[in-house]
């Protein structure tokens, strides 16, 4: 792999496989490119909600907007700036307000790969 730089521009949004939520997700580098990590960018509109067990270690840099992740172990609120790290095998649940949010991901390993298993 060689030196690469994205913008939103870049990701072709798609809604999140198995979600009914209207969450987007556009991978620039996953599986396909033979790195070791998947990178892309989510959408989620206002007012959605997604609960799920992390099936990989999911690093999320909110861009904007804002979003709480909740798990069994309290709520973090993120806004433009903020990064939010969600491990492997944690329940959590991604819920938006307002404006709902953009964000970038960075996701290890491959995300796309370990919904399939």
């Amino acid at each position: 792999m060689k030196v690469q730089k994205f913008s939103i521009s870049d990701a072709k949004l798609v809604k999140s496989p198995g979600q009914d939520a209207e969450i987007y997700v556009g991978n620039l580098v996953d599986e396909k490119n033979g790195g070791p990590v998947t990178i892309g960018y989510g959408r989620y509109a206002p007012g959605q909600s997604l609960t799920e067990t992390m099936a990989v270690d999911d690093t999320m840099i909110v861009l904007e907007g804002r979003l709480s992740v909740s798990t069994s172990g309290g709520t973090v609120t993120a806004g433009p700036g903020d990064i939010v790290y969600m491990p492997k095998g944690q329940s959590v649940t991604i819920t938006t307000e307002g404006e709902g949010a953009t964000t970038a991901y960075v996701t290890y390993p491959h995300w796309a790969e370990a919904h399939q298993s």
